[in-house]
């Protein structure tokens, strides 16, 4: 929950220019609702796509406050977040219930980034790889394993968002390398084109290690995506993979 109209557009000017040179790098921007009409407007014809950080997983309703899968098309929103760290503790939101978002947002036609991860008690307890088990097994079982077609994944530890702390490239990878493992059970092509990304407190000074361990394919940026120059740099750690 940040930015305002001025901010957003010194921020986005800035990204959409930075990154216009960068031929091997696909970057995006995931705005809160008030803002995808800018974001619309001012990314339309550049290299950066632009989506929404969460979606209703009914098409429409009595459900006021939300926003549906078809009001995210009205501002060709081409991704969208669903389950998020903070919308699964804050909100109490079920795994059962991010996989109905992700089939809502596929449904019509948005690209959904399926966020899993675990609690620092989680990791500590040695319970990672089940907790994303069971965050990748709902919507498996809701859509099968077709609805990662396409579709991308987002490993972030929840204890390395915003604390400063960071999983090592060789954590990060360990977790990467599961999630592959588990889609390829079901389908070895849908997985090896999976679209893993890393979303742990990235920053410009850790990204290039980051990006280079095998299964991790870019990464999901928090804070540090807030400041122009920094969110650039990490781009171009990508680009040099």
């Amino acid at each position: 929950m940040h930015g305002t109209l001025a901010q957003n557009k010194a921020l986005l000017e800035a990204v959409q220019s930075g990154v216009k040179h960068l031929t091997d790098v696909d970057c995006a921007v995931c705005v809160p609702f008030p803002y995808l009409s800018q974001a619309q407007q001012m990314l339309t014809g550049t290299k950066v796509q632009w989506g929404a950080q969460d979606v209703h997983q009914l098409e429409k309703g009595a459900y006021t406050g939300e926003v549906s899968a078809a009001m995210l098309k009205d501002f060709a929103c081409s991704l969208v977040l669903v389950g998020h760290s903070e919308r699964r503790s804050l909100y109490g939101e079920s795994s059962q219930l991010v996989a109905e978002k992700f089939m809502a947002a596929s449904k019509a036609g948005i690209k959904p980034v399926l966020c899993v991860g675990e609690t620092l008690e989680q990791r500590e307890s040695n319970i990672t790889e089940n907790v994303v088990a069971e965050q990748l097994d709902a919507l498996l079982n809701l859509g099968g394993v077709q609805a990662l077609r396409g579709a991308v994944v987002a490993y972030e530890p929840v204890w390395a968002i915003g604390t400063g702390k960071t999983a090592t490239a060789a954590q990060a990878q360990a977790v990467h390398a599961f999630i592959r493992q588990r889609v390829a059970t079901q389908d070895s092509q849908i997985a090896s084109e999976l679209c893993i990304l890393y979303g742990g407190s990235v920053k410009a000074g850790n990204a290039a290690e980051i990006f280079a361990m095998p299964d991790i394919d870019g990464g999901l940026i928090g804070g540090a995506a807030l400041v122009a120059e920094d969110f650039l740099a990490i781009c171009r750690a990508g680009s040099k993979i």
